[in-house]
């Protein structure tokens, strides 16, 4: 279906203005920009999704429409990025040429999107969105499936509007809001369920690293990403208290993510 003039405007007015975001909250905004045009749906970030084995699988944030669920995950990454869907690991490459290593978003998505339809049943098409910050430039990204994309987040409103475009409707507006309900209770668990979410990933990282053995992989336990959110940490000097002009890595995220890292 042909783009109408309007949203080919819009195109180019998020193209030139809708820059320097990161994080699920951008998502969030941008989705609601979304929701401003006419794609109705209701939005949920940070979805604490149980897995079987008594842990859990957090989506960074979910858009339930008539069409489907939208399910994206945030990578706020600097530099060229590279990467394939079916490789297990993606570089991000900075000016400075430093190379970090961190895990296939394609398939960290993938999980989410299993365990989402094993909370919510079968039958409800499920849409993959990899959403990375306009700081980034995807310099070789090759993606083999139909039903994912990855893109800059100043594209979702595109995505969406495509996807919507080709797809009928399957959900009732009560359909949508009962799964909303549903799922809006994984969103308010209590820090312990953070906390164990958080140590469970580390573990399995460090775990992984240790199986390849001196192959250099770096993932988000290690100093350059944060384990808490997954953004970079960046090297910062402390300026007051007992342990001023002592250098540590802090998370980019901050104030909104307060995780830090001695050296």
């Amino acid at each position: 279906m042909a783009k109408g003039i309007f949203d080919i405007l819009l195109d180019r007015v998020m193209d030139a203005n809708w820059t320097g975001k990161y994080g699920e909250k951008l998502t969030e905004r941008e989705l609601k920009f979304v929701q401003f045009f006419g794609r109705k749906g209701k939005i949920l970030k940070n979805i604490y999704l149980p897995k079987d084995n008594g842990e859990t699988s957090e989506v960074d944030v979910i858009f339930i429409t008539k069409k489907g669920i939208f399910v994206f995950e945030s990578k706020n990454y600097s530099g060229w990025i590279f990467g394939d869907e079916n490789n297990r690991n993606w570089t991000a490459m900075l000016a400075n040429k430093q190379k970090n290593s961190f895990y296939n978003p394609i398939m960290q998505n993938r999980t989410h999107l299993k365990w989402m339809k094993n909370y919510i049943g079968e039958g409800i098409p499920l849409f993959s969105v990899i959403v990375f910050s306009e700081r980034c430039e995807l310099k070789k990204v090759t993606v083999h499936s139909a039903d994912v994309k990855v893109i800059k987040r100043d594209r979702i409103y595109a995505v969406v509007r495509d996807y919507w475009n080709k797809h009928v409707d399957v959900l009732s507006e009560a359909r949508i809001e009962d799964l909303y309900e549903k799922l809006k209770v994984l969103t308010e668990v209590d820090d312990t369920v953070k906390a164990d979410h958080i140590k469970n990933i580390e573990s399995k990282y460090k775990k992984t690293e240790s199986t390849y053995g001196t192959k250099i992989i770096q993932f988000p336990h290690q100093k350059n990403i944060c384990p808490k959110c997954g953004k970079e940490l960046v090297l910062r000097v402390a300026k007051k208290g007992e342990h001023a002009g002592r250098q540590f890595y802090g998370c980019s995220g901050f104030p909104q993510c307060r995780y830090n890292q001695n050296i």
